[in-house]
């Protein structure tokens, strides 16, 4: 009995950066920009939160 393609695990989805792109489909690009994309988002709030605690130590210790 053929297993169908939804009943298969889907792999976690990737991304190397520099990784040869030739070999990938369509979706699965467009899966590693989602996934990119959601990464960068979540670098971003982290440098505003970092950004924020700084300049909140910055305001105490000014003189």
């Amino acid at each position: 009995m053929a297993i169908e393609d939804d009943d298969r695990p889907r792999r976690k989805v990737t991304h190397e950066i520099g990784q040869d792109l030739a070999l990938l489909s369509v979706e699965e690009l467009a899966e590693r920009i989602a996934l990119m994309t959601s990464e960068i988002e979540r670098l971003q709030a982290a440098m505003s939160k970092k950004r924020a605690s700084r300049d909140a130590a910055n305001s105490i210790f000014k003189t």
